[in-house]
């Protein structure tokens, strides 16, 4: 199936934006959602709405079936060893501030380490920040490269015996840089550190297996692949989440309440505390059946065209800075001399192209590329060479603008 084929599944491609038909390229803030997910959502609601786990009535026990092989759609999407270690949450930054929270809190000191990169998105820098103030424990940056990468050498230097954490992004949502997990994480557990993955930008375009990359925990979101919004993943191996104590209490996490104590249910369940995500859930695993019929590596192989081809057209345009390495995900971040991002975008949306402009939370990656924001072009299945042609005839169309202007 190509990208033209799958853009029928999508019907908000459909439509026209200020008359023109619409370029979706926001797809690393938020992907569209296929007939299949929508379609799916509807039934649920329609058909068998009812809370899971506590009730044994028919449409109870439809809920829960579906939720519960929802979760396991999960464990093999990314190749966990049990439905255990597969947590439901609203979003990455929910599982992240989860890891941080519980194992974090509990198990650093005063002189630990916590290392991340410069080019973390905020819901993976503010959750560290916290847990450094909270324990004493200090934040170390892994350097970047001139280009934006990671280099393996800046990390064996910069983790040491004292990092109990380290935290980085597989794929970066600005830079479109796909870092070594694997070879992180070794280094995080030579060194006695248990490796934490951002792969919000990551699960929804590539193949994943957290046993080969030897990750601790790994999160992502289900909007950004297809799924409903508000769902999300937190993958952690099933003997660390067993140490860790829930972070939200309630409902539906407990074995046994008493006046003073209490005590909690198995993995995963002790973790979602309160009525779970049940129709995010449901959504999240027809997403998953939807990208694995296409193919990730085909999803993968369709992005990483797209982007080199317009690394090959945008870098034509005179006085437009393309940020970020060569070799990146399906991603371009850009800016033209003289014009505000937030103008750009506005210009592109005329046009009816949707980008992002902003510093995409990641100002302190903004900092060190001493800019105070982007634009940027964000690719998906959905998306063809000639969206790529649009956004550049309307690019040159922006600068021809603002030259007047100034």
């Amino acid at each position: 199936m190509d990208a033209k084929e799958v853009r029928q599944l999508f019907p908000i491609l459909a439509q026209e934006v200020n008359g023109k038909p619409l370029v979706y390229l926001d797809s690393a803030a938020t992907s569209q959602k296929p007939l299949p997910v929508i379609e799916a959502l509807d039934k649920y609601y329609r058909e068998y709405n009812s809370n899971v786990h506590r009730g044994v009535h028919t449409l109870g026990t439809k809920a829960t079936d579906a939720y519960e092989g929802a979760r396991e759609k999960v464990r093999k999407f990314i190749n966990a060893k049990s439905t255990q270690e597969i947590i439901f949450t609203r979003g990455t930054t929910t599982a992240l501030n989860t890891v941080a929270a519980s194992y974090g809190r509990t198990n650093l000191r005063e002189g630990d380490e916590i290392v991340i990169t410069y080019m973390e998105h905020h819901s993976n820098i503010i959750p560290w920040q916290q847990v450094a103030k909270y324990t004493g424990a200090t934040l170390k940056y892994i350097p970047l490269q001139a280009d934006g990468s990671i280099s393996l050498d800046d990390v064996e230097k910069t983790v040491t015996p004292n990092t109990k954490i380290v935290s980085v992004m597989q794929v970066s949502n600005v830079l479109g840089a796909i870092n070594p997990i694997k070879q992180i994480a070794q280094i995080a557990h030579k060194n006695g550190a248990v490796m934490v993955v951002d792969a919000a930008q990551s699960a929804p375009h590539m193949k994943i297996d957290v046993q080969d990359l030897d990750c601790d925990f790994l999160a992502f979101s289900g909007h950004k692949m297809c799924g409903p919004t508000g769902i999300g993943v937190l993958y952690g191996k099933r003997a660390l989440l067993e140490q860790m104590e829930p972070v939200e209490f309630g409902g539906e996490m407990i074995d046994f309440v008493g006046l003073y104590e209490s005590t909690w249910k198995e993995l995963p369940w002790k973790f979602e505390g309160g009525t779970p995500i049940i129709a995010g859930a449901i959504g999240l695993g027809v997403a998953i059946d939807f990208l694995e019929q296409i193919g990730l590596d085909s999803i993968s192989a369709h992005e990483h065209k797209l982007a080199q081809y317009a690394l090959e057209q945008l870098s034509a345009i005179e006085g437009l800075t393309i940020y970020g390495p060569k070799e990146r995900s399906g991603l371009v971040t850009f800016n033209i001399d003289e014009v505000h991002p937030h103008d750009v975008a506005t210009v592109l949306d005329a046009e009816g192209i949707a980008v992002r402009a902003g510093h995409h939370c990641a100002q302190p990656l903004m900092k060190w590329l001493n800019v105070t924001a982007t634009a940027r072009a964000s690719f998906y299945l959905y998306n063809t060479e000639e969206d790529i042609d649009r956004l550049v005839a309307a690019l040159k169309k922006t600068k021809e603008y603002f030259s007047h202007v100034f």
